[in-house]
């Protein structure tokens, strides 16, 4: 089982939340679900958008001003939208100015690319996996792994131990700065060899990390969109910052797809845990509580 991660909202600007988000899929599904991307690319724009200056990012895609091109008109013919989109694409590599019409294609070939994205995750058998962080909560003052990742990490295990007795996972990163890679690395290691939690974990969870470049890797490229959807149009309990309201829908797509399992406690009583929640302490256990 392969783990897909990236990040929204880090640098802590504009975006209200801090969203570390995964998307899991069985290996023998990864290429189907590539190459059903790759041809819903060429269906909505005539061309993939590696192709052209337009990033696979939640960011590019999902910006304020794609809504309003789509909303200048009437929604097109299917075979009208992509001819113009393909072409408004063209001509941003070639720095020509586009029609009205064209940038009305171009944002709803977006917007109905984007659904047909979550529609493949649920038929190719994506899970989600989210830690949604309040940007003002209190950090770890040592070198430990923040509450998100440890989060991440907790109902990614217990996903693999639903699916079968053997299963393991691999977690693939988007590559940051070597500094900051080599910082999480650290802060991994010490989880999964020193605590108690990590040591279990890493019967199922291989400790060292993948990192690789996003605008080569199609599925974390679709992290990237699902933490954006989720930063933007998303609550939780006790999340109160607006959402934008035309994100909405894509915000509950991604959430529809989040893991849902469920663990006994002393009692033998089974409660439900949730591959997407709201965290606004990213301390561990033993700073929180000083001992």
């Amino acid at each position: 089982m392969l783990l897909f991660v990236d990040e929204s909202g880090v640098d802590r600007r504009e975006a209200p939340y801090e969203v570390l988000a995964g998307v899991a899929i069985r290996e023998r599904n990864l290429w189907p679900l590539i190459q059903a991307i790759r041809a819903a690319e060429r269906d909505h724009f005539g061309m993939l958008l590696r192709e052209t200056l337009v990033e696979f990012k939640g960011k590019k895609l999902l910006k304020d001003k794609v809504f309003r091109f789509a909303r200048q008109g009437v929604l097109l013919p299917k075979d009208e939208r992509t001819a113009l989109a393909g072409s408004f694409l063209r001509k941003g590599l070639s720095c020509e100015i586009p029609q009205r019409r064209e940038f009305t294609a171009y944002g709803q070939a977006v917007l109905t690319f984007v659904q047909e994205i979550y529609a493949l995750c649920g038929q190719f058998g994506v899970k989600v996996f989210a830690s949604m962080v309040d940007p003002h909560s209190p950090r770890p003052e040592g070198n430990f792994l923040r509450k998100d990742y440890a989060y991440l990490f907790e109902r990614f295990y217990y996903y693999l131990e639903d699916i079968s007795v053997d299963e393991m996972g691999v977690i693939v990163f988007d590559e940051l700065e070597k500094a900051r890679c080599q910082r999480l690395l650290t802060q991994m290691e010490t989880y999964f060899l020193q605590t108690y939690n990590g040591r279990m974990r890493s019967s199922r969870i291989i400790p060292e990390p993948f990192f690789v470049h996003s605008d080569l890797t199609t599925l974390v490229q679709l992290a990237d969109i699902v933490a954006y959807s989720l930063n933007w149009g998303l609550r939780l309990n006790r999340m109160y910052a607006p959402t934008r309201v035309d994100l909405e829908p894509f915000g509950q797509q991604a959430f529809d797809l989040r893991y849902v399992g469920h663990r006994f406690d002393e009692r033998e009583i089974a409660r439900a845990v949730y591959g997407v929640t709201y965290i606004d302490d990213l301390r561990p256990r033993e700073e929180r509580e000083g001992l």
